[in-house]
Parts: C-alpha cells; structure tokens; sequence
C-alpha cells in the first residue's frame, strides 16, 4: 500500500468516531487538493444529484462547491458504522454571492478499502435559507468542542 490513511477497518466505535472528526477538519481547510488525498484515486460519488469518479474530478467538484458555498463552516456526527462503512449527519453553513445564509442538513454514506481511503461517498443535502443572525457553525469546530454532538436543528 503506498498511501494510507488510518484508522483502517474494520471500525469500531473509536476509530469511526476519529474517522469523522478527520473528515470534517480536513473539508474545513476547504482546500480541495488536500480533501481529495482522504479518497481513493478512482473514488466513487454521489452528492445530490452529482456523480464524481476519481481525485480528478473530486477536485474541480469541491473547487466550484467552495466558490459558490462561500465562508463554509461544517459539523459532522457519526450515525452508524458496520465493518468498512461509516454513516454521518451533517450540517454546515455558508452564503451565496448575494449574501443570502443557508444551512444544508444531510446524511453521508461511506465506504473504505483496506489502506483506510474512502473509495465511495454517497451524500444526500437539503438547503434552508436562513438570517445571518441565526448561524450556529462558525469557523472550525474549536477544541473544546471536539467529540461532541451537534444539536439537531
């Protein structure tokens, strides 16, 4: 295996929940090239309506979400695991170019191979707009934070 990134499966409890963490401050940095490193170089998506294969198109997808999903600030929860596969809520928050503020709630499907690198994502997204004054996700999650759950909203 020349890249890895552990924890590896089979997960349990303690390595999912280490596994979501990674992946939340790693889509935080919102720098694509360094997201794309987490997947397998023929990786798998579904996001919304959107099919992605491969770190290639990983990249100009996460590109053109970051420039449209401006001061994005995420949450991500574990929800279930089973041997190679990890379930995940999520929440995050950013604005349009107009400055309208919007929240999109979602769940995420994964699946990794032996090395630790997801080789598939499956993600499922609803919008809300909301009022500046209502956002809850500001920035990274800070230290103090880190392991807890997130309200649901």
């Amino acid at each position: 295996m020349s890249e890895s990134r552990p924890p590896f499966p089979p997960f349990d409890l303690e390595s999912a929940l280490q596994k979501v963490q990674a992946a939340e401050d790693a889509w935080n940095t919102r720098d694509p090239h360094k997201v794309a490193l987490a997947y397998t170089p023929d990786s798998i998506w579904r996001n919304r309506d959107v099919h992605v294969v491969g770190r290639a198109q990983i990249v100009e997808f996460l590109t053109a979400k970051w420039e449209r999903e401006q001061d994005y600030a995420l949450r991500k929860g574990l929800w279930g695991l089973r041997g190679n596969r990890i379930a995940v809520r999520f929440q995050y928050e950013w604005h349009d170019a107009e400055g309208q503020w919007w929240r999109s709630y979602g769940n995420e499907l994964w699946e990794f191979d032996r090395a630790g690198l997801m080789s598939r994502r499956e993600a499922s997204i609803n919008d809300r707009p909301i009022a500046g004054s209502d956002r809850r996700v500001f920035g990274p999650r800070p230290e103090s934070e880190r392991g807890l759950d997130f309200p649901l909203w």
